[in-house]
């Protein structure tokens, strides 16, 4: 074996040697180097490109076999993201390196030979660099697979920084292959750029940090429906990437924002209240207070006829004449407790709420007074519509405070306006 083994090299040493000769008795004269590595460069990319056709045929075909994502969701994604191809090229190439010396003789025009050395190097690098890119893509393959969003928001901010780090590596990798030159030489001069470098990049930095805590917080991912105030923004995240965020507005604009704002900038992810479908009415209405009073025995039992206080109203005036029995000068209507028509009309604002079918009855409804301003004291409405479309969820918040505004004219409440003069 071992002597068959020395007649084929020494066979292709004597081709070489021959080739050789030939190259070097057509080419003109000084330019036999030239059309030595024309024809070096050829025959190893026609030998480069057989021997990736087995390796990826091979290799692809067993990758083949674990065509089940669920089952093989790892072999799947590698598959998907063609690591197997930069594979097969890396082995292709490696071989070529290793056999390129017995093909060509070294001691003839060394100069071609350190060349060729020197491209199959930097092909590897190259290789390399694509294989890292493709394996960035086989992560978003797999958390695809797995519905794993905050993980896919994440890498793509990670590999938006890890490209532009890539490229600059191996960029000096490539430098320093193509041309002999020590890396330590290159990386010891960027010293001096250090600060020139952080400035530049600093908003792939901050964007790179804020898509970390993103991901890892879990509060927000694309197709997040937020609100950001200090842009007056509200609409669904359609892409996080390194730099910029896009976010599609309702009336169908598409505003970006930097990345950086998601961790510095108060957002509200209004993604819950989506998906619970129902929508949070807050909303206020100023009464005038020299319209408050307290209510009269004719003004109790008119209010009397009102379906939703009518208990209330029996009930409570039975309690206030108990305590007004024990009280000296209970003709007096300042002593002792008395219900009020702002009173009332909370209790009315609560109940009608409460049966309102289009008001959610899971969420919070409540009727509450705010701190009193110079337009008067504030009656909050605070509850939650059963729909969340912003069509429907209108047409709810409106028909509550249409009603409220008009019935509040039956309890002698005067409303709060800017009386315009002509």
């Amino acid at each position: 074996m071992n002597d068959q083994l020395q007649e084929t090299k020494n066979f292709i040493q004597e081709l070489s040697e021959q080739l050789y000769i030939y190259i070097t008795q057509i080419s003109p004269s000084g330019m036999d180097w030239i059309f030595h590595i024309i024809v070096k460069l050829s025959l190893l990319v026609v030998l480069f490109l057989v021997t990736d056709f087995v390796f990826k045929f091979t290799i692809n075909s067993v990758f083949r076999l674990f065509h089940d994502e669920k089952k093989f969701p790892v072999l799947k994604s590698i598959y998907q993201a063609k690591i197997t191809n930069s594979v097969a090229h890396f082995a292709a190439l490696i071989v070529v390196g290793a056999i390129q010396g017995s093909i060509f003789p070294e001691n003839a025009l060394p100069k071609t030979t350190i060349f060729i050395i020197r491209c199959v190097n930097l092909g590897l690098v190259l290789i390399l660099a694509g294989m890292l890119y493709r394996s960035l893509t086989a992560f978003r393959n797999y958390f695809s697979i797995k519905q794993d969003f905050y993980k896919i928001m994440a890498l793509n901010a990670i590999s938006e920084t890890v490209k532009i780090l890539g490229l600059f590596v191996f960029t000096v990798v490539g430098i320093c292959v193509v041309f002999g030159i020590k890396g330590t030489t290159i990386v010891g001069s960027l010293g001096a750029i250090t600060a020139v470098l952080v400035l530049v990049f600093r908003d792939t930095i901050l964007g790179f940090v804020t898509g970390l805590h993103v991901a890892t917080s879990k509060i927000l991912k694309v197709g997040d429906w937020v609100s950001i105030p200090k842009y007056s923004l509200e609409g669904n995240i359609t892409e996080i990437s390194l730099l910029t965020t896009k976010i599609t507005n309702f009336d169908k604009t598409v505003s970006t924002i930097p990345t950086y704002d998601l961790m510095t900038t108060e957002i509200k992810n209004l993604q819950i209240m989506s998906e619970s479908n129902t929508r949070r009415i807050k909303k206020s209405i100023y009464f005038n207070i020299n319209s408050f009073k307290f209510l009269t025995d004719e003004d109790i039992e008119r209010l009397k006829d009102v379906n939703l206080i009518s208990d209330y109203l029996e009930e409570k005036s039975i309690e206030i004449k108990k305590e007004k029995e024990s009280l000296e000068h209970s003709d007096k209507i300042v002593n002792g407790r008395q219900l009020t028509n702002i009173g009332v009309f909370r209790y009315y604002a609560q109940r009608y709420i409460e049966n309102d079918p289009d008001v959610d009855k899971k969420g919070t409804r409540m009727v509450r007074q705010l701190d009193i301003t110079p337009q008067g004291l504030p009656l909050e409405i605070y509850c939650f519509a059963n729909d969340s479309k912003w069509e429907r969820f209108e047409q709810i918040q409106a028909d509550i405070f249409d009603h409220l505004l008009v019935a509040s004219k039956e309890f002698d409440l005067q409303v709060m306006q800017v009386s315009v003069k002509v």
